[in-house]
């Protein structure tokens, strides 16, 4: 089964973020369970649990179809001590938060060496993080997202994500997000069906896919191997829509939030009907 939805807005309390998901015909939903670009939050009390738990409820979405995103100040990769430190107290903060509303798996960006150490220190640094947050959480897998390689982010060529992956301690509680936008933008054709077939066949070998635990849908701005990450709508991009039609049709992506980024908030039924229509659902 597929499940559709968007990254919707939780503006006045989380339990407004599955009201929102089904005023566009969302099956799943993404959603920031505090203020994306403050690092911390008030701790969520039992009233607003008991709300958000039984907006899903009314719903109809499982934790399974629900794909939290962390905090974008957050860097599990930074190369100075008060920065890693801070980064990792706030991420364990996440995954609880996470924990708290029953939800089983928190998306985040891997983090970024800031040209101040390697690449693999920092990928170290990455791993050892999520090792430090499984420690102080129960129940959430987090859930790494490639990128698109944007100045000095890692986690944008599949090698990165087995590397983390490799040497989390809990392998039952890692897995990864792949954003088509920041897949293409770092080299991975997915503009035809058989262009898909190589890439996700790569990433099976590479990564595998039996750690796949959701996926951004979103088409690219910028040309193949740009490293700039722009989300253009379905079909309007460099992806166009044979990515889309491949990945609906494809039973390997079945039972995961399958989420809109894309910038055209108002065309977000829209974009969720097709896919619906192309997964016969």
């Amino acid at each position: 089964m597929k499940y559709f939805g968007a990254h919707v807005s939780a503006s006045g309390g989380v339990e407004n973020a599955p009201r929102n998901a089904r005023e566009i015909g969302a099956t799943a939903f993404a959603l920031f369970t505090k203020n994306q670009r403050q690092w911390h939050a008030p701790q969520l009390t039992s009233a607003q649990i008991e709300a958000f738990r039984s907006a899903c409820a009314e719903a109809g979405y499982a934790p399974g179809v629900i794909l939290p995103h962390d905090s974008y100040l957050i860097n599990l990769g930074h190369p100075e001590r008060e920065g890693l430190e801070k980064s990792r107290a706030s991420f364990v903060e996440e995954m609880q938060r996470c924990e708290a509303l029953g939800l089983d798996r928190l998306n985040f960006h891997p983090g970024s060496h800031l040209q101040k150490i390697t690449s693999v220190q920092s990928l170290d640094r990455i791993a050892e993080s999520i090792n430090i947050a499984l420690e102080q959480s129960r129940g959430v897998t987090a859930v790494i997202e490639n990128t698109a390689g944007q100045g000095s982010n890692l986690g944008f060529a599949f090698e990165h994500l087995a590397y983390i992956i490799d040497k989390v301690e809990d392998k039952s509680r890692v897995g990864y997000c792949i954003d088509t936008c920041h897949a293409f933008a770092a080299g991975y054709d997915l503009r035809t069906a058989e262009a898909c077939e190589r890439t996700f066949a790569e990433l099976d070998r590479v990564v595998g896919l039996n750690y796949l635990r959701g996926m951004h849908l979103n088409d690219a701005m910028k040309p193949l191997g740009s490293h700039v990450d722009r989300h253009a709508p379905l079909g309007d991009g460099e992806i166009g829509w044979e990515c889309f039609r491949y990945i609906a049709a494809d039973s390997r992506f079945d039972d995961i939030p399958l989420i809109l980024e894309t910038p055209d908030e108002a065309r977000w039924p829209e974009e969720i009907a097709r896919l619906k229509v192309l997964a016969g659902v």
